[in-house]
């Protein structure tokens, strides 16, 4: 693993890996000042899933997201001759770490069932693995999930 990366000439230090999807690699990452996630877009081969161009799919599904209302870690820059994204970074146990620890509480599903009625009445499906969502400590839906539709 590089130990910096730049995203349009700015450098950034990788402290961790954050995980590993279909699409790319996210690393958090620092500037110094602030702690965002890095993703580098990878080419390695998907056995169950067929992509086209990943940085295109990525812009537009972000745009699609916000379009409909759903909030999300801010995608901050786009650097399309490394595709490499840089995102707002979400301190907090994603919610696959709650329920190892135990601490899964019945808000964090409500808050996941309301986003499915505003996803699917926009006919958008989303990833839903639990490793993809930060749990908070209790419901916010308007401050936390969603901006104002």
């Amino acid at each position: 693993m590089e130990k910096t990366m730049q995203v349009n000439g700015r450098e950034f230090t990788i402290i961790k890996l954050l995980g590993k999807g279909k699409g790319g690699y996210s690393y958090l990452a620092s500037d110094g000042q602030r702690q965002y996630v890095l993703k580098q877009i990878h080419h390695e081969p998907c056995d169950y899933y067929q992509f086209g161009n990943k940085m295109e799919a990525e812009i537009r599904d972000y745009g699609r997201l916000k379009s409909v209302g759903i909030r999300m870690p801010e995608m901050l820059e786009v650097d399309i001759p490394q595709e490499r994204i840089l995102k707002e970074y979400i301190d907090g146990e994603t919610i696959f770490d709650l329920v190892l620890a135990d601490k899964m509480k019945q808000e964090y599903l409500e808050q996941v069932r309301e986003m499915c009625r505003v996803l699917y009445a926009a006919h958008i499906n989303i990833d839903y693995f639990p490793t993809n969502f930060v749990g908070w400590t209790h419901l916010e839906f308007l401050d936390n999930i969603f901006a104002e539709c």
